[in-house]
């Protein structure tokens, strides 16, 4: 199976190592990358654990986790990065999202923070 990040990866061989530790996660859009296939997947649990403790949205699980099954992903973007690489501490990545959903395709543009805790990367939410 292709990763749904897009990578042109298999998923065992790309998001499935994050989803299985998320210490493998080396840099911000691989992080940016593993969480949209988590969301593709409506993989719940990878979401939350890699949302930065500061700003994990524990009591939205159920919620997230229903729409990411609702909606038809069609493909992820990646429009721009800075920093968030394997010895930065911060970093962004701009992207867009597309998905269908009500019988037409729309679309998530974001500008996401990461940033390092405890070592591992974790989304921190939208970039200011």
């Amino acid at each position: 199976m292709d990763c749904p990040c897009g990578s042109h990866k298999s998923y065992t061989d790309c998001c499935e190592l994050a989803h299985i530790d998320l210490k493998s996660v080396r840099t911000a859009e691989q992080l940016m990358r593993s969480r949209y296939s988590a969301f593709v997947m409506g993989n719940g649990n990878y979401l939350m654990d890699s949302h930065h403790t500061s700003t994990r949205p524990v009591k939205e699980k159920k919620s997230i986790e229903a729409w990411a099954k609702s909606v038809s992903w069609i493909r992820l973007e990646i429009l721009d990065k800075e920093k968030g690489g394997i010895n930065d501490q911060r970093g962004t990545v701009t992207f867009n999202a597309y998905f269908f959903e009500n019988g037409k395709v729309d679309v998530i543009h974001e500008k996401s923070e990461f940033v390092k805790e405890n070592g591992l990367w974790m989304y921190l939410g939208l970039a200011k």
